[in-house]
């Protein structure tokens, strides 16, 4: 029997039927499992349902999500959310309607891709007394968003917003070009007195860590810091990175994050002159039709003369889209030989990372940890306003809100002792962002940034009581 829906006040223990056992299936119930959550996943295929049984604390039953036999096996009778990731939209649809009128699940979260679906004029469907979907998650929609966030700031590996825009999260690649590698981080205060950031994590290689006054930052290593928005072109030059504005780029590959991609930059960055390559003759056709300002060429990119023809050689940026790594690694590679100063690339396998930074790829989008992200900012309730997942499977950055009941109320961050591997990136107060001191009190009304390594996430989760509720 899965457990009650009262559980704790504070921590309370989810059950959770994750539909489909795929990357993002398995990352979420990975995720969840960690939490000491009763996560339950249903897949139609007893090899990945056996290795998820072997390898993490959960159950993992065959059959079809959609089934209302196999729900009622996973336990869909006393379940508080089901999360449909399938391959399919129409079982992820299909699964939430079923959740909702037989058992009553309060949560229903779909995984849908395509885009008739999402389509404003078809808006009803998912309406509640239709098809009650709590929550859509369109992969494709917020890849093409979080390219965009990155398009906002040359040179950031990854830049989300927090507390309505005010503060943002960035990750940056150090290079030669850095004024402050192998500074100790306490002495960036010295250095910039007045620059409201927070170094909160370190990638180095295969070793991530949350770092310590005593730290450095060395070349190659890719940092993220939490920074007042105000601040953040002055940050983005005391690492390095003062990349101009991008006037040209190429887009590789014009399937559904291609060409929503391309539509937003006409609509959001019309300055920028763009170019999309697509292989296929009958898309590259409709692409043409349906995009304004986009020159369409089509053609295989990896080939010699549709690289001259996209003029890769004048490009400020190439994004690699489409839906085959290895093409899209290619593809990058042959930009940046052509002359084109920075790539971005769609990466779906995770084997591929460790190779992205010896190929001098810039920035490398992975759909799954995207997706992840997305599932997270609803899966956490309590207080949480806000969560990202960061690198892979690295951790979270959280935007948390203090209630005057909130364990860490009144106290400054001394007596609290962050657990390790996490820390307090930067405080909303008002109208004014804080970036934390050891002496710094978190108050009531306080909208708290915070990054935590994955191990540590259940502690930080009790202390800042955002425990997950559903009341």
């Amino acid at each position: 029997m899965p457990p009650s829906r009262t559980g704790r006040h504070d921590i309370a223990v989810m059950h959770v039927i994750i539909c489909g056992a795929g990357q993002v299936g398995t990352n979420i119930a990975r995720y969840l499992a960690a939490e000491r959550n009763d996560v339950t996943v249903v897949d139609r295929s007893p090899e990945l349902t056996k290795q998820l049984s072997e390898t993490l604390d959960i159950r993992a039953i065959d059959g079809h999500a959609s089934s209302p036999d196999v729900l009622a096996q996973a336990g869909a009778e006393g379940a508080d959310m089901l999360i449909a990731v399938t391959l399919v939209d129409e079982i992820n649809m299909i699964a939430c309607q079923v959740a909702h009128s037989l058992f009553n699940v309060p949560t229903k979260i779909a995984r849908i891709r395509r885009p008739s679906y999402l389509d404003s004029d078809w808006a009803d469907l998912f309406a509640r007394q239709v098809m009650p979907i709590d929550t859509i998650i369109s992969p494709e929609r917020e890849i093409a968003s979080a390219i965009m966030r990155r398009l906002s700031r040359p040179g950031a590996t990854e830049m989300i917003p927090f507390a309505d825009g005010r503060v943002r999260l960035i990750g940056v690649r150090l290079d030669d070009a850095c004024p402050i590698v192998n500074t100790p981080l306490r002495q960036l205060t010295a250095l910039f007195p007045d620059l409201n950031i927070n170094v909160v994590a370190i990638v180095r290689g295969e070793r991530k860590f949350v770092p310590k006054a005593r730290d450095q930052m060395l070349v190659g290593d890719e940092v993220y810091f939490i920074a007042d928005s105000a601040h953040t072109t002055r940050a983005m030059a005391a690492f390095g990175h003062e990349e101009k504005e991008v006037g040209r780029a190429v887009i590789i590959g014009g399937g559904n994050i291609g060409h929503r991609l391309a539509s937003l930059i006409e609509e959001e960055l019309p300055h920028i002159r763009l170019r999309l390559v697509e292989r296929d003759l009958q898309k590259a056709a409709e692409l043409t039709d349906t995009l304004r300002r986009t020159t369409v060429l089509q053609g295989d990119a990896l080939s010699e003369d549709l690289l001259e023809e996209a003029n890769f050689e004048n490009a400020d940026l190439a994004i690699a889209l489409t839906n085959n790594d290895e093409t899209n690694i290619l593809a990058s590679l042959l930009a940046k030989r052509a002359g084109t100063p920075r790539t971005v690339a769609l990466i779906n396998k995770s084997a591929y990372s460790a190779l992205i930074s010896p190929l001098d790829i810039d920035i490398v989008i992975n759909p799954r940890a995207i997706t992840v992200s997305q599932i997270l900012r609803h899966v956490r309730r309590g207080r949480v306003l806000a969560a990202f997942s960061i690198g892979d499977d690295f951790g979270e950055a959280l935007e948390v809100e203090i209630l005057d009941t909130s364990m860490v109320t009144d106290k400054d961050l001394r007596v609290l002792k962050m657990p390790a591997g996490s820390i307090v990136g930067a405080i909303l107060r008002g109208d004014d962002v804080v970036i934390p001191r050891g002496r710094t009190v978190i108050r009531a009304g306080d909208r708290v940034v915070l990054f935590s390594m994955a191990a540590a996430l259940k502690r930080v989760e009790q202390m800042f009581a955002v425990g997950l509720e559903f009341f």
